[in-house]
């Protein structure tokens, strides 16, 4: 078996323990998706190990051009597929297989601030595999930081507030609509959210992940979680923040003005706002924005990488696709 061939990105971060993001040039030896999906086989182990290490590894040149070249590819990782309909994520997606579907369907000119993947839910996925089929004329990168940074520079600016995270969790407050709102970062109705067809299942299954909810009369469903981490350990030791506390207080409505609205610490208590404040400018300037060539493929630590997605322009449609891997349950561990 070959050894890989990194290369080099415009602004890439070369100042932590690892490159970051990795990147691997395709060198002409793949002539189709079938090829490619070979050569990942034949790599696994060595590109999960730089996913682990860096956080983000990109593979740039290879030959994929579709959703079905992509869906061929992501099955040659191994990792078990986790699909869209099971998550309890509240942003709209389409799916272009059972395996991959649109990254987000938010309209161009909307901000999809910096977040682990479904971290505001019991229910995430270590790992996220996002192919661009096309890239946008204008804007559309996807900023990636890592997140034991943030968590490293937090500590030495507000050793307090990353104490009370870590010790406390927090509880998200969403608002899920009676229908899809497709012009909404969190437009997916709460039947599709919670994949159930009446009241009568919405409130079974809130009630067995943990959640207090509450019936509005526009036939929406306000609901919050049981307290889950903003602060994990990774098998190495790290520690790593996690949570979706930048992408809720800078995106969600209204919550900038009244982050208590939807951001409590785990037991109730309010988070200060200087702290999420504080929060937000560390992680946006521990960014790297991948400025996206297609046919990119990139495979996101979920644990130790932060995403979130520029705002786009021009006539060409930004088309980025998304699969998931292996669900796990993200709940609060008692101290």
């Amino acid at each position: 078996m070959s050894t890989l061939q990194f290369a080099s990105v415009a602004g890439q971060q070369t100042d932590l323990d690892s490159v970051f993001p990795q990147v691997i040039a395709h060198d002409g030896s793949c002539k189709d998706a079938e090829a490619v999906a070979r050569w990942i086989g034949d790599h696994r182990e060595q590109l999960e190990q730089q996913v682990k290490a860096s956080g983000v590894l990109l593979l740039r040149g290879f030959p994929l051009a579709t959703a079905e070249d992509f869906d061929q590819a992501s099955r040659a990782f191994g990792y078990p597929n986790f699909t869209y309909k099971d998550s309890l994520s509240n942003a709209v997606r389409i799916n272009h297989t059972e395996r991959v579907f649109t990254a987000n369907e938010a309209p161009p000119h909307v901000e999809i601030n910096m977040h682990n993947e479904m971290a505001q839910t019991p229910i995430y996925p270590e790992r996220i595999l996002f192919f661009c089929a096309s890239a946008a004329e204008q804007g559309g990168a996807t900023p990636v930081c890592r997140c034991d940074r943030v968590y490293n520079e937090l500590c030495a600016e507000d050793p307090d507030l990353v104490a009370a995270l870590e010790e406390k969790g927090v509880r998200y407050t969403t608002w899920m609509p009676a229908a899809n709102d497709a012009s909404s970062g969190q437009g997916r109705s709460w039947r599709d959210t919670l994949s159930v067809e009446d009241v009568a299942g919405a409130e079974e299954k809130l009630q067995r992940l943990g959640y207090d909810w509450e019936w509005l009369d526009d036939g929406r469903l306000r609901a919050t979680t049981p307290a889950l981490p903003a602060v994990i350990a990774l098998d190495d030791g790290r520690k790593v923040f996690f949570n979706q506390l930048v992408a809720a207080y800078l995106g969600w409505e209204g919550v900038r003005d009244n982050p208590s609205r939807a951001l409590r610490f785990g037991d109730g208590s309010e988070i200060p706002k200087a702290g999420l404040e504080r929060i937000a400018a560390c992680v946006e300037a521990a960014n790297f924005d991948l400025q996206w060539q297609d046919g990119d493929l990139a495979i996101v630590n979920n644990y130790l990488a932060m995403h979130g997605r520029r705002p786009y322009g021009g006539t060409r449609k930004r088309t980025v696709l998304v699969v998931l891997g292996a669900a796990r349950e993200n709940r609060l561990k008692a101290a």
